[in-house]
């Protein structure tokens, strides 16, 4: 419950503030500064996320988590009393750095305390927390901004946070850590400085700055070499904050593969259908989290069965290929909608998605895991969590890319000079934008946004199309339970040996350690 409280805390508190924006800034002003409250935070929590996993491998992982939760709420707290754009800037970005922490701690957690076999179980309810809060954080933002006021959509995570700190306290016990090695200094401003770059890129090409400018360039210079030089200080670093040789394991390879492909389609996919909905099948924004519904019930649901089945059989190679077989037939389906689609049949393509994006979301945490050493369980889930968030940013960036060229080109073909000049500035029209338009125009950019989505889902199917590839190179070996029969050094040092991927945890001594981790507590 503690940790499920942490995941709702980092997953719903971006959903609630995206509502409550438009009311910010008119009490705050600096609209030109809008994205950065949102880029702050997904910058900090990105560049801590790889930070916060090895911090808990080497001096404790309940102490790390404690540690983020207590800035996530600093960051809360002082966003809540924010005077300026520029203060409440620099709060998020504070808030960002303990939410890295509170994703990567839950998993990490869960990795250390329940046993592979089990681990399915519990990690398909957090997909369900996730789901949960991308449903009803529009809503509960929406109500509390209107009742309230904006700063409350903040000061809510106090209550929250309070409960979850109280509860990993006195409920969490963990071993202690103490690491005689130094954090990789190096490493992590290289690392730091690879991310921030490679997210501007993808936040402000083809929006703020056109993709061929100096900045964009330079960013993409700056970043390149700073991953370059990150992969050299790797190989030379005594606790290496990214461990290069969990990427010797085939299964966390094509996991973070599939996981990054994961990210790309699904934020990609609640970017644009909410847009479709209301631009063309004339939805309400208000209740704009509702408009996923059937997409986000299905994942839960199938997240939830995914678990579950993985519990009672040890097996989950069948999820990882149905799952993008799925996410392909998904995005195709949604591809093919139109001015004419109705919202029963846009919502039954979007349950596709859902499912397959269910079948994913967790499985690939609980794969990585168990393909590195119980040592580096932090800086497993903290990569896997990594590739997803850089996934989300690359597909925001290259769908969106997609999607504002189509709706330009299309409006400027079926309403003349007058479209273009309308979607100059931005191929997304809010509601009082739409209803000012003349009709023509209005049709115009009905078809337009209607090609745009079919072009940026077209482009989603087929980058999902790697995802199936890479799943049919997973390696099933078998998930050992708590029981003494399939929990034993015998039969994990046998899973070990058949295993052949490389790595300890597809087999032996991480299982084992969690096992016996699991029964002390």
């Amino acid at each position: 419950m503690a940790l499920m409280i942490a995941m709702l805390l980092a997953m719903l508190d971006n959903m609630i503030v995206g509502t409550a924006m438009p009311t910010i800034v008119g009490d705050l002003g600096g609209l030109e500064h809008l994205s950065w409250v949102v880029t702050g935070y997904t910058l900090a929590t990105a560049a801590s996320t790889p930070i916060w996993g090895k911090v808990g491998d080497m001096y404790g992982r309940k102490g790390a988590f404690l540690t983020s939760i207590v800035i996530f709420l600093i960051g809360s707290g002082l966003s809540g009393m924010a005077d300026g754009m520029t203060q409440l800037i620099a709060f998020r970005a504070i808030q960002g750095l303990g939410a890295g922490g509170l994703m990567v701690g839950v998993m990490a957690i869960i990795g250390d305390l329940i046993p592979p076999r089990e681990r399915g179980k519990y990690q398909g309810m957090m997909a369900g927390v996730m789901a949960l809060a991308m449903i009803g954080g529009p809503l509960v933002g929406g109500v509390i901004t209107d009742n309230w006021g904006w700063r409350w959509s903040f000061y809510i995570n106090l209550p929250l946070g309070v409960v979850a700190l109280v509860m990993v306290s006195t409920v969490l016990h963990l071993p202690k850590k103490r690491s005689k090695g130094k954090i990789d200094y190096l490493g992590t401003a290289l690392l730091t400085v690879g991310i921030t770059s490679i997210v501007l890129v993808t936040t402000w090409g083809g929006s703020q700055y056109a993709w061929g400018s100096a900045v964009i360039m330079e960013l993409i210079g700056i970043g390149v070499a700073a991953l370059v030089g990150f992969v050299f200080v790797q190989t030379k670093a005594a606790e290496p904050i990214m461990p290069l040789h969990i990427f010797r394991s085939r299964n966390f390879t094509v996991m973070s593969l599939i996981g990054f492909i994961t990210g790309f389609v699904m934020f990609g996919a609640v970017l644009f259908l909410p847009l479709y909905q209301q631009s063309v099948q004339g939805a309400d924004a208000t209740n704009s989290g509702l408009l996923l519904l059937p997409m986000l019930l299905s994942m839960m649901v199938v997240s939830l069965i995914a678990g579950r089945v993985t519990t009672n059989t040890g097996k989950y190679k069948v999820f990882p290929l149905v799952g993008t077989v799925l996410m392909i037939a998904g995005l195709f389906l949604l591809a093919q909608m139109d001015t004419e689609t109705t919202r029963v049949t846009s919502g039954l393509y979007m349950a596709v998605l859902g499912a397959g994006m269910g079948c994913l979301m967790q499985i690939t945490m609980l794969v990585a895991q168990n393909s590195v050493e119980m040592k580096d369980m932090g800086v497993a889930s903290s990569s896997t969590t990594l590739f997803r968030t850089l996934g989300s940013s690359f597909g925001v960036a290259i769908m969106g890319a997609l999607f504002n060229h189509r709706v330009q080109d299309v409006m400027a073909e079926r309403a003349g000079a007058m479209g273009g000049k309308i979607t100059e500035q931005s191929a997304q029209l809010d509601a009082k934008s739409l209803a000012k338009l003349p009709g023509v125009v209005r049709d115009a950019y009905e078809h337009a946004v209607s090609a745009g989505t079919h072009s940026a889902f077209l482009l989603g199917s087929a980058v999902a199309v790697a995802a199936l590839v890479a799943a049919f190179f997973v390696k099933e070996v078998p998930l050992r339970g708590a029981g003494p029969a399939e929990g034993g050094a015998g039969a994990a040092k046998g899973a070990a040996s058949s295993s052949g991927d490389g790595a300890v945890s597809d087999g032996a001594g991480g299982d084992v350690k969690a096992v016996d981790m699991a029964k002390t507590v």
